[in-house]
């Protein structure tokens, strides 16, 4: 089964969310940070929920724990998700692949498997409890909890449809908050997981009789593919901003439907115990790049620059002959040259 979704994250956001079940505090984990890099290839991936494009991209693998009890003994069993990202200068793309049963119940999203991407926004913010926020809902605001600034890209097949784009629609930008009607991908903002505002509601406009392109309980593989910009306009600290050359934060969340019951919120696998180092690489022909001297342009600017010398030393003793033959020539009125002519 193949998904796709493309996030716009310069989206506004202001919906608030469900929170998750409180988390308490960090679980011990054996596993260190991982790392996930992204190269300049230009041209090479589109967003199209096929993965050939990605076949030449290296991948990151990571076991999946559960993300509030992280023992390998309780590892999704599926096995491991990869991690893919490249980048082209202007946007950054990632591939999610997860293999799994397909699992799919129309219209409900905590039935049907779901991921998300998490980026470091704020200096102070954790990998553990979003943020890591110590505000309740009542009281967390945007200057008690300055610096603990978290970005989620979160997205549900619930009611989406294979192989559509989903975020970024006309309609919902128009309406200029970003909001993805037609489908379940939203653009968080948090400081923990009790305080998330989040741009998208539960999705419209599911045709029954869109096929979803699968049979329960096949063995298969799912792929999500998200886009988005290096740099966002945002003004308000909602969004992760990338710098090509400087690595950031970012964290890997899957959530399945284990014998077919609904997940809840904090019901998720992880695919680190912190956050996961992104290297988004500039261009290795950048870097070794040094222009060969061009000999053609070289002699040509040489051969203009002699004729250019050549014409100022022309034009410098034109003016002064023309000067001093001014200054002793003799001026013949033309009545008198007229007169002559006459008397003879």
């Amino acid at each position: 089964m193949r998904l796709l979704v493309i996030l716009f994250a310069a989206a506004a956001l202001a919906v608030a969310t469900t929170a998750h079940e409180h988390h308490g505090e960090a679980p011990t984990c054996a596993g260190g940070s991982g790392h996930v890099l992204a190269e300049f290839r230009p041209g090479e991936v589109t967003v199209d929920g096929h993965s050939d494009d990605w076949d030449s991209v290296e991948a990151s693998e990571f076991a999946l724990l559960p993300a509030l009890d992280p023992d390998e003994d309780k590892a999704y069993p599926g096995g491991k998700v990869a991690v893919k990202a490249v980048h082209d200068g202007v946007n950054v793309f990632f591939l999610l692949q997860v293999d799994g049963a397909y699992a799919y119940t129309k219209g409900e999203s905590n039935k049907c498997p779901s991921v998300a991407l998490m980026f470091q926004v704020g200096e102070k913010a954790t990998f553990y409890n979003m943020g890591g926020c110590k505000d309740v809902p009542s009281s967390c605001t945007s200057k008690s909890c300055r610096g603990h600034e978290v970005d989620i890209m979160h997205f549900s097949i619930g009611n989406a449809i294979p192989g559509r784009l989903y975020g970024g629609n006309h309609i919902d930008n128009a309406a200029g908050n970003g909001n993805d009607r037609f489908g379940h991908l939203v653009d968080v903002y948090a400081w923990n997981p009790h305080c998330r505002y989040l741009d998208g509601v539960g999705p419209k406009g599911f045709v029954d009789d869109d096929n979803p392109y699968g049979k329960q309980d096949e063995k298969g593989t799912y792929y999500f593919e998200f886009s988005r910009p290096l740099r966002t306009r945002d003004q308000f600290q909602q969004d992760a901003q990338f710098t090509i050359g400087h690595p950031s934060n970012m964290a890997v969340a899957f959530w399945y439907p284990t014998d077919g019951k609904a997940w809840s919120n904090s019901d998720h696998y992880s695919a680190s115990c912190n956050w996961l180092v992104l290297d988004i690489q500039p261009s290795s022909e950048a870097a070794y790049y040094r222009p060969a001297p061009n000999r053609s342009w070289d002699a040509a600017t040489a051969f203009a620059l002699l004729l250019s010398v050549v014409a100022i030393c022309i034009s410098i003793f034109l003016g002064y002959r023309f000067s001093r033959n001014r200054s002793t020539a003799q001026f013949t009125p033309l009545e008198q040259i007229q007169f002559a002519e006459e008397r003879h």
